[in-house]
Order: C-alpha cells, then sequence, then structure tokens
C-alpha cells in the first residue's frame, strides 16, 4: 500500500509472535547519512506504531522525497498507509 513516500507491505504471521518489521531505503533517497536517519525516524516512527500492527511481516519502504519530511508529517504518512493496508482507512 502506498501513501504518499511511504510504501507498506505486510505478509501475515503467527499471532502468538510480535511484528517484524524491516525496511526498504534505497540510494535514491540519498547518501549513507540521509539514509541512517530516515531509517532511524522510522524505527522510532514504528515503535510508536507498533500496539497498532498486526502479527506477521513488515516491510516498510521511503521514496526519495521521504528525506524532506517532518516527524510529524513522515509518522502520519507512515500510520495512513498502515491503516490503509489493514482496511481501517
Amino acid at each position: 500500500m502506498r501513501r504518499g513516500p511511504i510504501t507498506v507491505t505486510w505478509a501475515p504471521g503467527d499471532p502468538a509472535e510480535p511484528p517484524r518489521v524491516a525496511y526498504a531505503i534505497g540510494k535514491r533517497v540519498g547518501g549513507a547519512t540521509v539514509r541512517n536517519r530516515v531509517r532511524r525516524r522510522l524505527r522510532t516512527i514504528v515503535r510508536d506504531l507498533e500496539p497498532a500492527l498486526s502479527p506477521g511481516a513488515w516491510l516498510i519502504g521511503a521514496a526519495p522525497e521521504v528525506a524532506k519530511l517532518s516527524y510529524g508529517d513522515l509518522k502520519a504518512a507512515v500510520a495512513l498507509a498502515i491503516r490503509a493496508l489493514e482496511g481501517n482507512g
């Protein structure tokens, strides 16, 4: 599910296990410093949103424009993509 510069993919998993999250941040986003900053921001956002995540494997991808977003805008885009994927948005 793509919402703005964020793409979220989900594969169902064992309900007894916590959700697993991976991040896909390509070189088009920027240099290593920029990609690492984006990854740290996404990890913090996902930690805040984790109670809303269904069990399974999650992949969160970032388009190049994500590096220019404020933290609040990035968090809103991630939350919107997750809600849309789960059918609540």
